[in-house]
């Protein structure tokens, strides 16, 4: 039975393996028509297309990189104005949309229709709208980032409920929603030079710091939700310590050891808000102008039609139930279970960037919203064996990508969306990849397996196979026809251990 209640927050109690559902108001669309742009050659790439979809990870991948180029251009700005004909800065393009008649940027206060009446802020706004440096980056998302801040503002309406009510909670300016618009354009995916990550773009000691994981299978920077509780926390104490949002702003941005440096130099009594333009000039050149950059992001998305955004692509605020795994489970599977896409499910848990839970714990995986009892009842009566569609291969002397995805038959891009932090030309000997396969590719290769097992892995008399180097117990299994869940009831080899100690003897028949 699920509970309702006024906050949102439900929960019901399934017997069984799959033992907890929570759901919570918090939705995936799997947009078919940014499939239609995919060529096909990618979509019919091999079996593993028909659940690990990694086409779709194109798309989302090929976004990601508009968003990059447009913050990248944002944060390299000079001292200069875009009004002047200025469209190329520190070689970066920018691409201005020719598509439309841009409207003239208007002064903050200035009419042009739109809204009937002026925003309201919880941030000083209206104090530095008239600032040079504030105007400027109006300007910059008025013209040379329209585009990109249009999408942006579509994003904004899928987080932003989330992201005030977390605010609201901690006691946070509601109007730092916006800090995210300027550092990933709401992107969980966002990757900086810096290596922060995320929607929040938090780099891995910060986010350890807040309680985030992040090691081989998890990366909670990447988790909207669990980053932005995080990014709340951080601001928080940046407030106290600093005393001002917008220096908390600006140590968010630049770190605070620099600010703390900086308000030294200045030597003042007081802090306000108006400190950091005091400040600027002791700061970093991206820190010198994060707080405008804010202020200008806070002005536009928080009245768009008065500045022509009229076709905003609103995205349906995500909402969905949770489900509580037993041990390491493919996306694909839950896909499956839930009859929606792999891009579904990626897109409510990117925190699994790996595309499966991590192995040898429960793990609580989200599904589009009414799913939960479907998935959680399905997964009751799922074997073991079934539950991962991925196999681990360790890399041998000589391997290249493009070798190890014909060896399992499957796409090289598929291969390199299982594996983000692998750098093709830099593999190492031992390093261990994950192999996404499909039902169909599984038992396809199954069945090449046991026809050579027949004329060239007999099972030894001893009936115990030798461990060799880059062996695991799914290509032990193949070798010699039987499954890995044979393998580890005959080796008492617990479920979710995947290590083999070359020399170890398995026994391989019963």
């Amino acid at each position: 039975m699920i509970h309702h209640s006024s906050t949102n927050l439900y929960r019901a109690l399934i017997p069984g393996p799959a033992p907890i559902l929570a759901v919570l108001a918090l939705s995936a669309c799997a947009g078919q028509a940014e499939m239609a742009s995919v060529p096909e050659a990618v979509r019919d790439s091999g079996a593993v297309m028909e659940r690990l979809a990694p086409s779709m990870q194109l798309v989302v991948m090929d976004d990601s990189a508009a968003d990059e180029r447009a913050l990248q251009a944002l944060h390299e700005l000079e001292f200069r104005s875009l009004g002047k004909g200025a469209n190329q800065v520190r070689g970066v393009v920018l691409a201005l949309d020719s598509t439309r008649n841009n409207p003239a940027p208007r002064r903050v206060g200035s009419p042009r229709g739109g809204t009937a009446s002026a925003p309201t802020y919880s941030l000083d706004i209206e104090s530095f709208a008239s600032h040079d440096r504030v105007q400027y980056y109006v300007d910059f998302f008025l013209e040379a980032s329209r585009a990109r801040f249009n999408i942006w503002l579509g994003r904004l309406a899928r987080y932003e409920g989330m992201i005030r009510n977390v605010l609201r909670k901690y006691g946070l300016a509601e109007d730092l929603v916006y800090l995210a618009l300027i550092e990933s354009g709401y992107s969980n995916t966002a990757v900086s030079r810096a290596r922060a990550i995320g929607m929040w773009q938090f780099i891995r000691s910060t986010g350890r710091a807040y309680g985030l994981r992040i090691d081989g299978w998890v990366d909670e920077r990447r988790d909207p939700f669990k980053a932005t509780d995080a990014a709340a926390r951080h601001l928080l104490d940046l407030k106290e310590e600093f005393g001002s949002w917008y220096l908390a702003a600006a140590a968010y941005n630049g770190g605070a050891t620099r600010v703390s440096r900086g308000l030294q130099r200045l030597n003042e009594d007081e802090v306000s808000d108006s400190t950091f333009f005091e400040l600027r000039r002791w700061l970093r050149r991206e820190t010198r102008d994060y707080v405008p950059k804010l202020i200008a992001a806070t002005i536009v998305a928080k009245d768009p039609a008065a500045y022509g955004f009229d076709s905003i692509p609103l995205l349906e605020p995500l909402v969905f139930d949770e489900v509580t795994v037993a041990d390491q489970t493919g996306l694909d599977v839950i896909a499956n279970l839930a009859d929606t896409t792999i891009r579904a499910i990626r897109e409510l848990n990117p925190q699994y960037y790996r595309g499966a839970t991590p192995p040898g714990e429960m793990a609580t995986v989200r599904v589009p919203r009414g799913s939960g009892n479907l998935v959680a009842q399905g997964y009751a009566r799922l074997d073991p064996s079934e539950r991962v569609n991925f196999v681990e291969h360790v890399v041998r002397r000589g391997e290249t990508l493009g070798e190890i995805a014909e060896r399992y038959g499957i796409g090289l891009s598929a291969l390199r969306v299982a594996n983000p932090r692998v750098r093709p030309r830099r593999m190492r000997i031992g390093q261990r990849l994950v192999i996404p396969l499909s039902q169909a590719a599984r038992r396809r290769a199954a069945g090449t397996s046991k026809a050579r097992a027949v004329t060239r892995a007999a099972v030894p008399r001893s009936g115990y196979h030798t461990v060799k180097w880059g062996d695991t117990l799914w290509i032990v299994s193949q070798r010699y026809g039987v499954t890995v869940g044979d393998l580890r009831a005959w080796n008492n080899i617990p479920q979710g251990e995947t290590l083999l100690q070359t020399g170890q003897r398995l026994r391989v028949k019963p």
